[in-house]
């Protein structure tokens, strides 16, 4: 195994708002090991305009609202 961190090309090739969500899951689990438990929850539907609206609830809930277009293909 490796050592160093490894990213998905898929955060790195979509737009913000796909690398704003996965820099703050990324976070909550670290956050979650640190502290030694917790529970997290990740939603995801198609909203107006075909945008994909996520939703991470980890105590606090985060919403990022991801345009069709800025998926990674």
């Amino acid at each position: 195994m490796r050592d160093e961190p490894t990213q998905s090309d898929a955060g790195r090739s979509g737009g913000p708002q796909i690398r704003d969500a996965l820099a703050r899951l990324e976070q909550v689990v670290l956050d979650g090991l640190q502290h030694g438990h917790f529970r997290c929850t990740i939603s995801s539907a198609i909203g107006k305009g075909n945008r994909r609206e996520l939703v991470i609830e980890a105590g606090k809930s985060h919403k990022f609202t991801i345009p069709e277009d800025e998926l990674p293909r």
